[in-house]
């Protein structure tokens, strides 16, 4: 069994939707890791949601094209998190609970207080942006 049938079961028996090559070390060296990713990517069984960072992957009931198996509004905060991202509320949804605004966020913005991140992370054209808290001088 070569090395990518063995990332594509351990793929399928993963409860994780974002993955990383770091997950798959154990398979072989970094660079055969990254092909073996790229394979399934081209498969469709995974999709690249940015460097270094993958998703489980389905069929378009539209277009039979790869897409993720759960919206980006819910893989990008996970892809930051697996990275150790510390994520807050975003301003924007802060304002609309709180009532400060009737103003429904759109878009998928989070919150990474103080920490500066320039990840692009994103599928199809669509991405997560980043918003920081102000420092307080």
């Amino acid at each position: 069994m070569n090395i990518t049938d063995r990332i594509k079961r351990s793929v399928q028996r993963r409860h994780e939707l974002v993955l990383r090559p770091a997950d798959f070390q154990a398979f072989g060296s970094e660079a055969s890791v990254k092909r073996a990713l790229k394979e399934l990517v081209d498969q469709g069984l995974l999709v690249r949601l940015g460097v270094g960072l993958y998703a489980k992957a389905k069929r378009s009931v539209l277009s039979g094209q790869p897409i993720p198996v759960r919206p980006l509004e819910e893989l990008g905060p996970m892809a930051l998190t697996r990275l150790g991202v510390e994520l807050r509320e975003s301003i924007r949804i802060r304002d609309y609970n709180a009532g400060r605004t009737t103003q429904v966020p759109t878009g998928i913005v989070v919150n990474t207080g103080r920490r500066r991140i320039t990840r692009k992370i994103g599928f199809n054209g669509k991405f997560v942006e980043y918003e920081h808290d102000r420092v307080k001088a």
